[in-house]
């Protein structure tokens, strides 16, 4: 019988949040974890959230799809999806499934799920929505640039706010915030669903913890001040990284005192309890239709928040791996064997599509960049590399910027600037660049033949242009792919 399956993927929630030994406070995903798989090294492949998510879509790399950056606002690469891709939602509607779709989009300018064979509820980031300002708001607003606990000044710009409580009237302290409407539509829909007699796919996309980090001061008081501590790598100066990561942080975060940093995280933390508190009503409300045994619960996230790592906020251009590591836990009782375990293969985004289509019996319609990990949940062997590979190119400010990773070494090929490469075994917390040290030359020069190998097969053009103003790489396509290599 084919299985159900239900995603809650939040939004920018970091992969380390939801493990069973962080401080984080998640009961509901520590259980879920010792019920199910928890995927250590499960990556995105953009760190913004457009992208990432339309590559969990279609199983494709932006290359491939279309998606490049946020594609609400006038600074949009593309407003939606190349011509010819398809959503899995629509192979698997065609399948026989049943599809309800609540909460955030974020995928499409040009169209909501309902033109993907979603039956949509309680839609968030759909299309029509505007994620920028407007020349005419800039003439007419009032900015307030006075500095408060948890804010840095921005000139001419206004307060960036990062952080902050509030209290709430609610017994559980989340029934007026705005992602409860997103998790209540799911568990309204849930017997309707089970009843269908088909199986079907529920998707749950809350907004949290997205900045800014505003959360209801019950939860924030979970966790006190002076046991927060700075992230390992905080005190990097990031004086051999590419400047603009240095300017982020010296021009806004370095506003913040080391108590300030610790207070965002206590609230991070908190926001990331309260959404595992909502995920814990899901996973009651599944259990009482009877199938949670033959349903397949995935606990996603899209991307991450440095979250004072390395001592930046929110994502976007660097390529750490506090913004690029995402939640990731699956349940699904009569499919996984030897549940409890963690799983330490690389795993992406573009690896959803292919497995949902594995579990409803159906072939894609061409070939995709993702792979089923199905074979992980049944703990069978498998030959693949351990590899990531990235394509970013800019948020509302464009970058070219391509990350290939191993289990050992992370190279970052930077057109906008000087390379990265971090030694992953002995620096974990990528701290120290060694792209110049003669020592990892060899090493260096590999990972660049594969950037170029992996780009040549997902039609990545946008980094190929030889012209001498971007034609950056230290080796070129040539060397790889006119090499009797891979």
């Amino acid at each position: 019988m084919r299985p159900n399956i239900l995603v809650y993927m939040t939004d920018q929630e970091q992969g380390a949040v939801v493990h069973p030994d962080h401080p984080c406070i998640t009961p509901n995903a520590a259980k879920f974890a010792r019920e199910g798989v928890f995927f250590h090294n499960a990556f995105c492949q953009t760190t913004h959230c457009c992208p990432a998510r339309a590559t969990f879509m279609t199983g494709l790399y932006p290359s491939r799809h279309g998606i490049y950056n946020n594609v609400m606002n006038p600074a949009a690469i593309h407003y939606g999806l190349y011509d010819g891709v398809k959503m899995f939602s629509e192979i698997l509607s065609d399948a026989g499934y049943n599809l309800t779709y609540t909460g955030k989009w974020h995928v499409s300018a040009m169209e909501d799920p309902s033109d993907r064979d979603w039956e949509q509820v309680e839609i968030t980031a759909g299309r029509g929505t505007q994620h920028y300002k407007t020349l005419d708001a800039w003439r007419k607003d009032k900015l307030d640039e006075t500095r408060r606990w948890g804010e840095v000044v921005r000139p001419g710009w206004g307060n960036f706010v990062i952080f902050d409580s509030y209290e709430s009237p609610t017994e559980n302290g989340y029934e007026d915030h705005y992602d409860y409407p997103v998790m209540k539509a799911g568990i309204d829909a849930l017997p309707r669903l089970a009843e269908s007699g088909e199986p079907w796919f529920l998707f749950m996309g809350p907004l949290g913890p997205h900045d800014p980090f505003i959360v209801e001061k019950r939860f924030v008081d979970m966790y006190k001040l002076e046991d927060i501590p700075l992230p390992p790598n905080f005190g990097d100066n990031l004086q051999d990284k590419p400047n603009v990561y240095r300017r982020m942080r010296e021009q806004f975060w370095n506003q913040l005192s080391d108590d300030e940093v610790r207070d965002s995280i206590r609230h991070y933390w908190a926001f990331c309890t309260m959404e595992d508190m909502m995920f814990g009503e899901v996973l009651a409300a599944l259990e009482a239709t009877g199938q949670a045994d033959n349903t397949l619960v995935l606990r996603l996230s899209d991307h991450g928040d440095y979250c004072g790592a390395h001592g930046l906020y929110l994502k976007g251009v660097p390529g750490f791996r506090e913004a690029y590591n995402i939640a990731m836990i699956a349940r699904y009782p009569n499919g996984i064997v030897h549940p409890g375990r963690e799983e330490r293969r690389f795993v992406n985004l573009a690896d959803f599509t292919p497995t949902f289509l594995e579990l409803a019996g159906v072939e894609p319609p061409y070939p995709l960049t993702g792979r089923s990990f199905m074979p992980l949940l049944r703990d069978e062997p498998v030959e693949w590399d351990n590899i990531l590979y990235t394509q970013f190119n800019g948020v509302e400010l464009y970058y070219s910027q391509r990350i290939v990773a191993t289990d050992t070494h992370k190279y970052v090929y930077n057109g906008f600037d000087f390379d990265e490469l971090y030694d992953l075994t002995n620096d974990p917390h990528e701290l120290k660049n060694v792209a110049d040290d003669p020592a990892y030359t060899d090493i260096k020069h590999e990972l660049v033949r594969k950037m170029w190998r992996f780009a040549d097969q997902q039609k990545d053009e946008l980094i190929f242009n030889p012209y001498g103003t971007v034609a950056f790489a230290p080796w070129g396509p040539a060397d790889a792919l006119q090499s009797d290599g891979e």
